[in-house]
């Protein structure tokens, strides 16, 4: 009788096992497919992060595939966040296509994603940063538009590649800012040049930056001197000669 037992609990169990086996092999099944579509998609959030460029349709595939996922998958931030990055490069390029009539309502639309995006990733410094650029974009600077600018400092003050954008967007409105946040705009600018950023940085500095030049110039002292002088040597090549710490200043105009 035990034994009749023991062989009716071990066919059982082997069941479940076998039960257990086909739902993991099911799950595995369907799972996967949107498993490899949000890597996919994160991929090309970094390289829009990049500013990367795409071939023609690229980006509507992409963004029709995220869209074509269950319902369930839209409430998950990393798709949420691709899908506010896919639509806000589609209408910026909608806006050199398209009528503005036609670029607005994109750009409005993908608004609507950043913001559901930000709701549910509010540390994400990049697309703070995006919310800024949008808003001034569309309406024009607008003092209320700055707590933007400040929470993407606020949620990731030392982010490289975030940087090679937010710099140049925060020195257009130096003057406006608080003196934490450019305290944290003339520091970034230093990582900038310690990191070898040196074409972007030499572009802001001559460009937006060109007004506030000495504050930025002055904070190089603890960037490497090799970084130093590569932004030296850039700048001498559009004939620009700064004064900058630790590097000789030569005035002689044909050197």
């Amino acid at each position: 009788m035990s034994n009749n037992r023991r062989s009716s609990g071990q066919v059982f169990l082997r069941g479940l096992l076998l039960a257990g086996g086909l739902t993991g092999v099911l799950w595995s099944v369907a799972a996967l497919p949107s498993f490899w579509l949000m890597t996919a998609a994160g991929d090309v959030a970094t390289r829009i992060i990049v500013d990367d460029r795409f071939k023609p349709g690229a980006l509507a595939r992409v963004l029709a595939a995220l869209e074509s996922q269950p319902a369930a998958a839209g409430d998950q931030p990393e798709f949420l966040r691709s899908r506010a990055l896919l639509k806000l490069r589609m209408a910026e390029e909608a806006m050199t296509r398209n009528s503005s009539e036609e670029a607005d309502r994109s750009v409005s639309l993908a608004l609507q994603d950043l913001k559901s995006a930000l709701s549910t990733r509010p540390g994400d410094s990049f697309l703070w940063l995006l919310l800024y650029s949008i808003e001034t974009t569309r309406g024009g600077f607008d003092p209320k538009y700055l707590r933007y600018l400040d929470q993407s400092y606020a949620t990731g003050p030392h982010e490289g590649w975030v940087s090679l954008r937010r710099n140049r967007l925060a020195l257009s409105a130096f003057p406006k800012l608080s003196e934490a946040v450019q305290s944290a705009v003339i520091s970034e600018f230093e990582e900038m040049v310690d990191a070898d950023f040196i074409e972007d940085a030499a572009l802001n500095l001559i460009g937006t930056g060109w007004q506030h030049r000495e504050q930025l110039l002055a904070a190089l002292g603890s960037a490497d001197i090799a970084s130093r002088q590569s932004l030296h040597k850039r700048l001498a090549a559009d004939g620009i000669k700064l004064n900058m710490p630790g590097i000789a200043f030569d005035e002689r105009p044909w050197r």
